[in-house]
């Protein structure tokens, strides 16, 4: 009987390449598809979440400059002093005076703040951070805390420098306001850090906040103490002349008849923004541009205030006689009543055509007027 010999294969390397194959296969394609994510613009990946989103203008970007900011003189002369202060600092710390760490912009929307804010950036001629509040806030915990240690660095490298904030209140609500619905969350996480940033720089080395909102009942107290936001500037809605100025800044593009009177314009607009009044020049624009017109009237911008206070006017909503009779008597008494009514305002027009959602006629009435008191009679009546 022979001698039987066996010969024993080795599989080693079949085994090792059967291993290190599929991980070599997965991590090459982890690796290209985390790449074409960070090359992709706009994507945000992971190693820049943390990153600020602040939008840097330098020098005249904005386009924006004071002369086109009007009807808010007051505020307008203090952001004026910020951007002195920025270009010449040593004049205003020869007697040992420092300018505001915060500036905080209160007031109604519509009444120009960021507006205040762009013009800012583009007379200070140093570079202007600008953020919104709910930009600071993301998914993932911890975020909102980085973006504002992010901004803050990216300022300080740059100063002098202006961070201005829009929408305070998304970031700045005040902690503890629902203690129901959990404590110490994401947005109490970057409140607390923008308060440790804000205290922890010195306003001679050039960086100033600005912060818009129309919410400041709401902001946080440590938020508003003395040495954070040292001073609240109030951008309140214009009164007559600071209507006139508003308007003069929009119709510069706007062909007017020569007899148009900007004062008229002005005194049936008691209770207008500059935001209101922008949508109106161009709506009176729109008007007389329908109507084939070769300038702008007083008529053109009765009937644009007459949409925006009104509505748009329904052509299709016809009426039967004896609707349009009942819809006639309805607002005849409107009218009388609101005439026979001692110190009343003056009301403008009467008009049974439908307008808005709803509405079958209107009484327009008007103040002639900028008021900010009542009588016990009028509260009465």
């Amino acid at each position: 009987m022979g001698l039987v010999t066996r010969a024993i294969d080795s599989t080693w390397l079949r085994d090792l390449m059967s291993w290190v194959l599929p991980s070599l296969v997965f991590f090459g394609l982890w690796f290209f598809l985390i790449r074409r994510m960070m090359n992709q613009p706009g994507a945000g990946s992971f190693l820049t979440i943390g990153k600020s989103r602040a939008k840097v203008y330098v020098l005249q970007q904005t386009g924006v400059t004071f002369a086109d900011v009007a009807g808010v003189d007051e505020a307008k002369q203090e952001l004026m002093e910020v951007v002195d202060f920025l270009k010449h600092p040593k004049d205003y710390g020869r007697l040992g005076a420092h300018i505001p760490k915060g500036v905080l912009l209160v007031g109604p929307p519509g009444t120009g703040k960021t507006l205040l804010a762009k013009a800012v950036a583009g007379e200070a001629g140093v570079p202007f951070f600008s953020m919104s509040g709910s930009e600071f806030v993301e998914l993932f915990v911890g975020v909102g805390a980085a973006r504002v240690r992010d901004l803050f660095e990216q300022a300080r490298q740059t100063a002098p420098a202006i961070i201005f904030i829009d929408e305070l209140d998304a970031l700045g609500r005040a902690r503890g306001a629902f203690p129901g619905l959990g404590g110490h969350d994401e947005k109490e996480q970057t409140l607390n850090q923008l308060l440790a940033e804000m205290d922890g720089f010195d306003t001679s080395s050039g960086v100033i906040i600005l912060a818009a909102t129309n919410r400041p009942e709401i902001l946080d107290a440590a938020l508003l103490r003395a040495g954070r936001f040292d001073r609240q500037v109030l951008v309140d809605k214009p009164d007559k002349k600071g209507r006139i100025d508003i308007l003069q800044v929009h119709v510069r593009q706007v062909t007017l008849n020569p007899e148009l009177s900007l004062e008229a314009v002005a005194a049936i607009t008691p209770g207008f923004t500059g935001a209101d009044l922008a949508n109106l020049v161009n709506e009176a624009a729109i008007v007389a541009t329908r109507r084939h017109a070769d300038s702008v009237t007083l008529a053109d911008f009765t009937a644009a205030v007459e949409r925006i206070v009104a509505g748009l006017e329904k052509r299709n909503r016809v009426l039967n006689p004896q609707e349009r009779l009942a819809v006639a008597h309805h607002e005849m008494g409107h009218a009388l009543v609101a005439m026979a009514i001692p110190d009343g305002d003056t009301v403008h027009k009467v008009s049974i055509v439908a307008r808005g959602i709803g509405t079958l006629g209107y009484t327009l009435q008007r103040p002639t007027e900028d008021r900010y008191l009542m009588s016990q009679a009028e509260l009465e009546r």
